[in-house]
């Protein structure tokens, strides 16, 4: 694109799909919040209801690693149009779903159509928006969907509260129609269109891995070998499959061959790490505040949402300060940000009181937001132009293997301590406190990993 302003379309086409991953993370934070009256309602034990979350998940991990071969073959509009209506038809199912069977049914219907969406926001970025403003345009997209898992809680608790739980996925029906409006006038096609097969066996492989090891990691902390080793057992032979088998084709579903480029490789890596972080202390906060400090789920979520306010303030100002200065300062003091939050947290466990826990956080996510947006761009700008939708995929599949991983370990570590402690209260404070020093440690690898390659490709 030539020219130096961004079109009302391509802000619309932006907020469009920006609309739709954020219904796709709210809906799923905020059914986190009515886990106990799924299992009263419809008679399930915690296993069974948290397959809520888990099985969107696992539907949207296996979709997005064919994102970069769906957009190739098929119009942006119409891979829209598809999520858009697969995500509303899910909804209608889980709003009116008369067992619980069928509400994990309407709960894949919507994880495929959050996979489709996905990501198709950062490839109309990529491809229609002037390379000096790819930053903030990146960030402002971040802000749209990096608001979300704060608003669920609270959004959750609400309408938990005083509407019941089949009203989440009904109030989330206006914001999917404006988003479908706004898609409908404004996206354009970006790319040229050519056919691309996609390989079965590769689809196969991704599927078993991800399957087994969503699985398996699901069941840390709780499981025995059966479990949880074995499906990760199983996982990694099905990773080597794909690997194999995406050396030996000509269009691999993802083009691991990418990871050759040792700049892209050390993006990756940070960006995974960032992720497993991201959402394990997304998982620690909420549950400390709740089991700890005594709350319920309404009053952690309103704790927690300034901090994801500051998060979405900060991702247009991280892209911001990327346009002008390149990548690598807002990445470092946005990373930096991030150590210094756990560093508190895992010194003054014991100490953590409501507000304390509400300003610290704060500082987190205004580096979280700063950094995010920026890590993305500064990924795909150490690969040519024309591999932005495969290493687009590649960040995006990263993002959900690391979902995964991020909340299974940390609540496995305090899954551990509350059964060594006869109090609740305490086994929870203790696990955290552990759970928040594999971060720190998790946190200086992250630094050091962008001080070595963050910033190569930006002035």
């Amino acid at each position: 694109m030539n020219k130096d302003t961004i079109s009302p379309k391509v802000y619309a086409s932006i907020i469009a799909t920006g609309l739709m991953s954020f219904c796709g993370v709210l809906v799923e934070t905020a059914m986190n919040v009515a886990f106990p009256t799924l299992m009263r309602d419809f008679h399930v034990s915690t296993n069974v209801v948290q397959w809520m979350t888990s099985i969107a998940l696992l539907a949207v991990s296996i979709i997005v690693p064919i994102s970069a071969a769906l957009k190739s073959t098929y119009k942006t509009k119409s891979l829209f149009l598809v999520s858009n209506f697969l995500f509303l038809i899910g909804l209608l199912i889980d709003a009116t779903a008369l067992n619980f069977w069928i509400l994990l049914f309407g709960r894949v219907i919507q994880g495929i159509g959050t996979g489709i969406a996905l990501p198709l926001m950062f490839n109309i970025i990529l491809e229609q928006v002037p390379k000096h403003k790819i930053g903030m345009m990146m960030g402002f997209g971040n802000m749209i969907t990096g608001i979300a898992p704060a608003l669920g809680l609270t959004f959750g608790g609400v309408v938990l509260h005083s509407l019941g739980w089949r009203s989440i996925f009904w109030l989330l029906i206006p914001i999917v129609l404006i988003s479908l409006g706004l898609g409908t006038w404004g996206i354009q096609q970006g790319s040229t269109l050519r056919k691309v097969t996609i390989d079965k066996l590769s689809f196969v492989a991704i599927a078993v891995f991800f399957t087994s090891m969503i699985f398996g990691f699901s069941n840390l902390g709780t499981g025995s070998f059966l479990t949880v080793l074995l499906p990760i057992i199983i996982a990694i032979l099905f990773a080597w499959l794909l690997i194999w088998r995406s050396t030996r084709i000509e269009e691999p579903i993802l083009k691991l061959s990418l990871f050759k480029q040792k700049d892209f490789s050390g993006h990756v890596l940070g960006f995974f790490l960032i992720q497993i972080f991201n959402l394990g202390n997304g998982f620690l906060l909420p549950n400390f505040i709740q089991q700890v400090n005594g709350n319920d789920a309404l009053i952690a979520g309103l704790i927690i949402l300034p901090a994801g306010i500051a998060g979405a303030v900060m991702s247009p100002l991280g892209g911001k300060l990327l346009d002008i200065y390149g990548a690598r300062k807002p990445i470092l003091i946005g990373t930096s940000m991030m150590l210094v939050e756990t560093a508190i947290f895992s010194l003054f466990t014991a100490q953590m009181s409501n507000t304390f826990i509400m300003l610290i956080y704060i500082i987190y996510m205004a580096g979280m937001g700063m950094a995010i947006g920026d890590v993305m761009t500064d990924t795909l700008s150490v690969i040519d132009i024309k591999e932005s939708a495969q290493g687009n995929a590649i960040l995006n599949t990263t993002q959900q293997f690391a979902g995964a991983v991020g909340t299974s370990i940390t609540s496995a570590i305090v899954t551990i301590s509350q059964k060594q402690y006869s109090s609740l209260a305490s086994g929870t404070r203790i696990g955290t406190q552990h759970a928040y020093i594999l971060l720190f440690i998790l946190a200086i690898i992250i630094v050091a990993t962008f001080i070595r390659f963050a910033g190569k490709n930006q002035k």
